[in-house]
């Protein structure tokens, strides 16, 4: 296996605000969401909770599916959510 890659969608609170991004190392970079160093959307809205991730093993599949994912209407968004995380947990819980 190579380097992974992830599609993460976070969340300001369930059925909040939603951010979509593609990283190469999940952790780390929602960390920096959640300490306040990403200026700007995630920032201004408070936008901290790790509600859904996806990894892939190439970048091109990774950035394909994030566009997508920012194509999609809230209501797809939202229930790909709930099919992965129905309590909207924070996942980032899982990675420290």
């Amino acid at each position: 296996m190579g380097k992974s890659y992830y599609v993460y969608i976070l969340a300001s609170k369930r059925n909040g605000t939603l951010y979509i991004g593609v990283t190469n190392d999940l952790s780390r970079r929602v960390w920096e969401h959640k300490a306040g160093l990403v200026v700007g959307f995630t920032k201004k809205y408070n936008v901290k909770l790790l509600v859904y991730y996806e990894e892939f093993y190439d970048i091109k599949e990774a950035i394909t599916r994030e566009k997508r994912f920012k194509e999609w209407n809230r209501s797809w968004k939202l229930r790909v959510i709930e099919e992965m995380n129905p309590h909207w947990r924070d996942l980032y819980e899982d990675f420290v």
